[in-house]
This record gives C-alpha cells, sequence and structure tokens, in this order.
C-alpha cells in the first residue's frame, strides 16, 4: 500500500504541474487492477513521451521537488530512500504489445488521475515480454505466472 499512495502522491504532482495523467504500470498497476498481491518492488509510470526528450528537464525537476534522486538517466530511474521509480513512454504501448494507450478510462483516486491497464491488457504485455529473453531470464519466469494467473482470472 505504501508504494501505491507514493505513486498518488506522484501523479497529483505530475498532474498538477505538467498536465501529466500518468500510467500506472508493472507489478504494482497490476495489483491495483486484479486485487491481488504481486510483491512489487517499484513503481512503474508510463507518460507521454514528450516529457522524456523535449520537456525532460521539467518532468525531472519535478521529481526532484519530490525528493528524488535520478539515478539511471538511460532508464529514466530515480530513487528515495527506499523507493524506486521507473518512467517510460506510454507510445511504446501499441507498438509493443497492441495496446492503444488511447482508450484507456481514467482513475481518480484522492485528487490524483492516472490511467490503469485492463487485465487483457497485461496479458497482451507480459506475453510479449515473454519473447524477451532478457525479462525471461531476469524476472525469473515472474512473468509466466502472472500470465497463468491472468488466464485464470479472465476464465472467470
Amino acid at each position: 500500500m505504501k508504494l501505491y499512495n507514493e505513486f498518488i502522491n506522484i501523479a497529483k504532482t505530475l498532474n498538477k504541474e505538467l498536465d501529466i495523467i500518468p500510467l500506472l504500470y508493472g507489478s504494482l498497476g497490476l495489483e491495483k487492477v486484479t486485487g491481488l498481491n504481486f510483491s512489487p518492488e517499484d513503481i512503474d509510470i508510463l507518460i507521454p513521451v514528450i516529457f522524456l526528450e523535449e520537456e525532460w528537464e521539467k518532468l525531472k525537476k519535478s521529481m526532484e521537488l519530490q525528493g528524488y534522486k535520478l539515478v539511471d538517466l538511460h532508464e529514466h530511474e530515480f530513487r528515495k530512500t527506499n523507493t524506486k521509480i521507473g518512467i517510460a513512454c506510454i507510445e511504446d504501448l501499441k507498438p509493443f504489445a497492441d495496446v492503444d494507450y488511447n482508450n484507456l478510462g481514467v482513475l481518480e483516486d484522492d485528487g490524483a488521475k492516472y490511467h490503469l491497464l485492463t487485465i487483457d491488457d497485461y496479458l497482451k504485455v507480459y506475453n510479449k515480454s515473454l519473447l524477451d529473453g532478457y525479462r525471461r531470464t531476469k524476472k525469473s519466469n515472474k512473468d509466466q505466472s502472472k500470465i497463468n494467473i491472468l488466464n485464470k482470472l479472465i476464465q472467470y
């Protein structure tokens, strides 16, 4: 719950300062959409690519004002004490997993607006991730077990 609350705080700031509605991604987003525990270790956020390119300094400054320090420019990874945040571009969803981010609904929690993938969308993402040898070995088949759980959820 601590990571989710931190995401809500970040989302509020992104909404207000940069007019971004972020997508809660990765295991934390998966927890939120399924109600199951996937033991997320970090916060994965997808935002418009313009903020990772032309508007990068604005995003970086916004994160720094929230106490985060950039630790990996290539991965757009920030860290504050034990909290790690990875930021990637939302536009990659379409070519990567055929998920159209333009059709995602907007959720609101405690004044923060954000997007969340559906279970079907997560299935597309994890099935595609399995084709990536790096992820397959790095995540020690975590993606496959997530796919198995998601397939079960869809059947009911």
